[in-house]
């Protein structure tokens, strides 16, 4: 399978991508090869079994198990592959997680990142760099109309608070290095992209709503839920993914567009944990929950995304409605389950086709 896609700016092109074994990651790397991108990724092993990233048997691919935290390690990676597009995506993901390893979160979320910055400063081959951070982001209120990127960060948990932390180290690079062309023939272009709460197949980290919900569902148990009256912006695993792209594409030419960018669901996929599982249910009627009652460490309770700058700038919008991004999800695990077939493949031309029938620019 080969697809033209953006432009075809990736076909052929140098592409780093870091946290590659992971879920967010591997949906990445299988995007980029099929639309021929010479692929490295940056990572550790995978965490989960079963994993995506192995599921996908991808070719191809120059797979580095590093440590963001090993900083020489990173720079041998830049110096083999002398990437021309960097997507960072390798991250400690998880709020909780974060609770109990607020070190290690900080460690590798904020000093990690610099170590790669640090690598791509001395690579004169890098030329665009895409750094994924998170809606959680901002600091803590209430907007009917959603966070804009101009909108104050903050962070209540380290997990939050280190990726508010990641954007401040961006800027800095972008504003000290990065934009005068530190070491380069010309300037890199820095942006970073904050997401909402992503799902679909092939996500088995713990503490995530959609994984535990499927981990019950094939032990025949019941999963219990926290915070059932949490809203948050769910939306299919490609959807950020094609922003990200997007953005990738539009500052190869353009310098311009360097800086913060949202990547969201809309209205639409803005809904309660409750919601979300009733609906996940009414897909895979073996999934059941419980409401649990015990105390649990501090979450936001509703996060909303303005995505105003990402459809007027990179003509970026989702393409997939809760309904598809639920029923494609659920579709995805029960075929896995039941016959052991990935059908990453098979979502992915689906979703480009669904673009395709929208009009998006990239998808042409």
């Amino acid at each position: 399978m080969a697809l033209n896609l953006f432009g075809n700016i990736y076909a052929g092109r140098r592409v780093l991508v870091t946290g590659h074994t992971g879920f967010k990651g591997s949906w990445l790397a299988l995007w980029l090869r099929s639309m021929n991108a010479r692929v490295a990724g940056l990572a550790l092993a995978p965490n989960t079994l079963p994993s995506h990233w192995t599921s996908l048997e991808l070719e191809g691919i120059a797979d580095h198990r590093v440590d963001l935290r090993d900083a020489e390690a990173v720079r041998r990676v830049f110096d083999a592959h002398r990437p021309e597009i960097v997507f960072h995506l390798a991250a400690q993901p998880l709020v909780r997680h974060s609770y109990r390893d607020p070190a290690g979160t900080f460690d590798t979320n904020v000093m990690g990142l610099v170590n790669l910055f640090e690598a791509a400063r001395n690579c004169s081959s890098v030329r665009v760099l895409v750094n994924a951070t998170t809606d959680k982001v901002y600091a803590d209120r209430t907007s009917p109309n959603g966070y804009r990127e101009t909108d104050a960060l903050g962070g209540h948990d380290p997990y939050s608070s280190s990726k508010a932390c990641a954007e401040l180290v961006t800027d800095c690079y972008r504003k000290s290095f990065f934009a005068v062309g530190d070491n380069h023939g010309s300037p890199v272009r820095i942006a970073t992209a904050r997401a909402g709460n992503v799902i679909g197949g092939g996500d088995w980290a713990d503490d995530r709503l959609v994984p535990d919900l499927v981990r019950a569902a094939t032990s025949g148990k019941s999963l219990m839920i926290r915070n059932p009256a949490a809203v948050r912006p769910w939306q299919h695993v490609l959807e950020p993914l094609s922003g990200y792209l997007r953005l990738g594409q539009m500052l190869w030419d353009n310098a311009d567009l360097a800086g913060p960018w949202n990547f969201g669901p809309g209205a639409s996929g803005e809904i309660s944990v409750h919601s979300l599982t009733t609906q996940l249910s009414a897909h895979w009627p073996v999934l059941h929950v419980e409401h649990d009652q015990t105390p649990h460490p501090h979450e936001a309770a509703i996060l909303r995304l303005n995505c105003d700058k990402a459809r007027r700038q990179l003509a970026w919008q989702p393409v997939w409605g809760i309904d598809a991004t639920l029923a494609r999800t659920a579709a995805w695990y029960r075929c896995f389950y039941e016959s052991g077939q990935v059908d990453s493949t098979a979502d992915l031309v689906a979703y480009v086709d669904a673009a395709r029938r929208l009009g998006l620019e990239w998808a042409a």
